[in-house]
């Protein structure tokens, strides 16, 4: 191990320990980071929110930075350890059970299934299982690695964090499976709403006027890769373009993730391609949208969901967890369905009206303090459990 070690943890109060966390904030330095970068960064900042004496925080990631754009994981804002392997290096490492990380924290914290073998106890967190549902949306060789990482994630934590009951199921009947008997505490915990800053109308414009969308429109926001469902989304909006006031564009926002069927390789008429923008620009689009389509053939949580609602945005989405019946819900197999989804949430101002209400409701209370306060909870039991034994 290299870099400086676990800063000086304040008085506990008292009856309550002292606690210091490793966090494995090694997915913000990918590519795309994807919702679990999100998670993560919500997650430290939730941190940093709290008392320090709850949680004192070291980040842990590979000992390369990005070469350029500035490092995500030293932008977080506590102090970094780093491992002295490469990224690649480091992931081999971790899956052979090599490169032992934690010996002087309380615990580790594994954002995802890339869980690395300690010398205190790791909870990790499991977003969703969606390669073994969706087996063609994922590169072979991605859902090798992602059903191994899940099994060492299932014997490396004391215990599991998921997004939803319907990934908690899922988790549980992998324990159970993997584990047997020994118990593995898996916590249902709601993601934060509250990562964006507030809309800003003058910079969502500019970036609108760069993209020669000058009127209404309606937005998309998510990685464009097959799983996303993008392609039935575009065949629905051709669809639906016909009954709407004027033939209001189709914004779509969010990175190139992986593979090529993600319906937006040739964009038809109307659907326009912002690509990846930053968070002020993002907040802006949010809220100055008809409405916004979120329509994932399978999702963990749904981020971009909670997104919208928080930025005032009436909702289109799937079945995706994060909704909690506060979006329009459509069938995401059904091109009709997702047509008269878009049609309603953009035209019928009743509709639209209860639709903004019911998705400022669900996220009134949805923010990343929140949920560091419900890991901080996970990790003491976790720690006082180990002392026990």
């Amino acid at each position: 191990m290299s870099a400086p070690g676990v800063p000086p943890v304040a008085a506990p109060r008292a009856g309550r320990p002292a606690l210091s966390v490793l966090v494995v904030a090694e997915q913000l330095r990918r590519v795309v980071p994807g919702g679990i970068g999100t998670y993560t960064r919500g997650l430290v900042n939730g941190l940093g929110a709290l008392d320090p004496e709850l949680a004192p925080l070291v980040t842990l990631a590979a000992s390369r930075a990005p070469r350029s754009g500035g490092d995500a994981v030293a932008a977080l804002g506590p102090a970094v350890r780093t491992v002295g392997l490469g990224p690649r290096a480091l992931v081999a490492a971790w899956d052979h059970g090599l490169a032992r990380i934690g010996r002087d924290a309380s615990v580790v914290h594994a954002c995802s299934t890339l869980t690395p073998p300690s010398s205190v106890p790791v909870v990790a967190t499991v977003h969703d299982l969606a390669w073994r549902h969706l087996e063609w949306a994922f590169p072979p060789r991605g859902r090798r690695w992602h059903e191994a990482s899940l099994r060492r994630a299932v014997r490396r934590a004391s215990a599991i964090v998921v997004p939803s009951e319907a990934v908690a199921d899922e988790v549980r009947e992998e324990v159970a499976s993997v584990r047997g008997r020994e118990p593995c505490d898996v916590a249902v915990v709601d993601e934060g709403a509250d990562h964006l800053p507030a809309p800003d109308d003058r910079t969502a414009a500019a970036a609108l006027d760069a993209l020669g969308v000058t009127g209404e429109y309606l937005l998309a926001v998510g990685t464009l890769e097959p799983r996303k469902n993008l392609a039935r989304l575009v065949e629905a909006y051709a669809a639906a373009r016909p009954s709407l006031p004027e033939p209001w564009p189709l914004v779509v926002v969010g990175p190139a993730g992986w593979g090529r069927s993600t319906g937006v390789e040739a964009p038809p008429p109307g659907v326009v391609l912002a690509g990846v923008v930053g968070d002020a620009e993002l907040s802006g689009l949010y809220a100055r949208a008809r409405c916004v389509a979120y329509v994932p053939l399978l999702e963990g949580y749904g981020l971009p969901v909670v997104e919208a609602m928080r930025a005032g945005a009436p909702v289109v989405a799937s079945a995706v967890p994060s909704a909690r019946g506060a979006a329009l819900e459509v069938d995401p197999l059904d091109v009709d369905s997702i047509a008269a989804g878009l049609v309603v949430a953009a035209t019928d101002g009743e509709r639209r009206a209860r639709l903004v209400a019911a998705g400022l409701e669900r996220t009134g209370g949805l923010t990343w303090r929140r949920c560091a306060e419900q890991h901080v909870a996970l990790w003491r039991r976790v720690v006082a459990a180990r002392a026990a034994t």
